[in-house]
């Protein structure tokens, strides 16, 4: 894995009004015309993301956004999706052109990084004579045809950053020591990508090396060849949709969990989803459940969230249940009139999205969990699979 992907960079986010410089900031940082500039007020329509390396931090995902202050109806649109780009904000950035500064609008948007526990940074933009404000000396001053003050704010930003409760960067090389064996169950069927693993399954197999752990993949079709050739493994990890069969496999002493379920420790609070899980037990007939996906993809006859989980949960439960879906960054304001939420791994969003979305449906009274944790209690080893979390 030669970059980082974007799930695992910090993501910082450029907010601010209309024509204040956002995008013109954007580029600067980024070293590339990634965002189109011009004087035309509105010109931003949907966000810019640009994954880039923040020397000394780290990988960031960089994020421009439409203005705000335009209150037409396309105007409207644009904010909308601007705030919610603040669901999956780690840290913000408020541009404000020094001769054209509301300082209403930016005390507005202050108390909403408050309130959504987001660190921020005023900058303003434009500063060509102006150097300082008595007021806001906390506040960096850019132009954009300064470079010494583009890398002021990079080096700003990467103090700032470095201050973040960073999210859990590994998979397993926290839960094994170095020199410990496992074993990846990686099943091959016309899910899987051609030519590729996805990415939980790459990311795993990255820490392992990365912790020197040893790693053996093999198909489900080839499992029981394997065990008998290798030496007891410290862990077998699987792919959801193969848990029944490996479960009775591998011995009850081999620890077992999913790819799924050790992406939902890395992405977000795992005994919340897995409290969540055992509501599968209280669904009735007309029960709501939504099927939460943070990518897109084409679904075939063996799609786990569209075919192989609904077909499960209702041989289960013998109920006659209602599945709907939402995909990559859509998640839905009514939360409450579900009875459920069953979310994917989460590898392609950040931490701050998946635990704010497990945040949105506790407040709103709406178990969550995900695909593996569910396909684990309906095959019966919800306990085995989270074992190797309790060491």
């Amino acid at each position: 894995m030669t970059n980082t992907p974007l799930s695992m960079r910090t993501h910082v986010a450029i907010f601010g009004n209309t024509n204040a410089g956002k995008s013109t900031l954007f580029n600067a940082l980024t070293g590339q015309e990634a965002a189109i500039v011009s004087d035309k007020p509105g010109t931003t329509t949907d966000p810019v993301v640009k994954a880039m390396e923040l020397i000394p931090y780290g990988p960031i995902a960089l994020i421009d956004t439409a203005g705000l202050g335009d209150m037409s109806d396309i105007g409207r649109q644009r904010i909308e999706r601007t705030n919610k780009i603040l669901k999956r904000t780690d840290f913000a950035i408020y541009v404000a052109d020094i001769n054209n500064f509301n300082s209403e609008d930016y005390e507005k948007a202050k108390k909403l990084f408050n309130e959504k526990g987001i660190g921020h940074i005023l900058v303003f933009t434009k500063c060509e004579d102006i150097k300082s404000n008595s007021k806001y000396e906390q506040a960096v001053f850019v132009s954009a045809k300064d470079s010494e003050s583009i890398e002021m704010l990079k080096n700003r930003l990467a103090s700032e950053l470095s201050q973040l409760d960073k999210e859990p960067d590994t998979m397993v090389g926290d839960l094994l020591p170095p020199g410990s064996l496992t074993v990846m169950v990686v099943p091959i069927d016309s899910e899987a990508p051609k030519g590729r693993l996805i990415l939980p399954q790459v990311q795993f197999l990255r820490d392992c090396l990365d912790h020197g752990i040893k790693a053996v993949v093999v198909r489900d079709t080839e499992l029981e060849e394997v065990m008998s050739e290798i030496r007891k493994p410290d862990l077998v990890v699987v792919d959801s949709q193969v848990f029944k069969y490996v479960a009775s496999v591998i011995p009850e002493d081999i620890m077992l969990t999913s790819f799924s379920v050790l992406m939902a420790r890395m992405k977000g609070d795992i005994s919340k989803l897995a409290l969540g899980a055992e509501a599968v037990n209280k669904l009735k007939d007309g029960s709501r459940i939504l099927m939460a996906e943070a990518c897109t993809h084409n679904s075939s006859h063996e799609d786990i969230g569209r075919v192989k989980i609904p077909s499960l949960l209702r041989k289960y439960t013998g109920k006659q249940l209602e599945f709907e879906y939402s995909v990559h960054h859509d998640f839905p304001d009514n939360i409450a009139d579900y009875d459920l939420v069953i979310h994917c791994g989460g590898c392609m969003i950040n931490s701050r999205t998946m635990n704010n979305r497990i945040r949105f449906c506790e407040e709103n009274g709406v178990p969550i969990t995900n695909y593996g944790l569910v396909i684990a209690l309906v095959s019966g080893i919800l306990e085995r699979s989270m074992k190797i979390l309790k060491k």
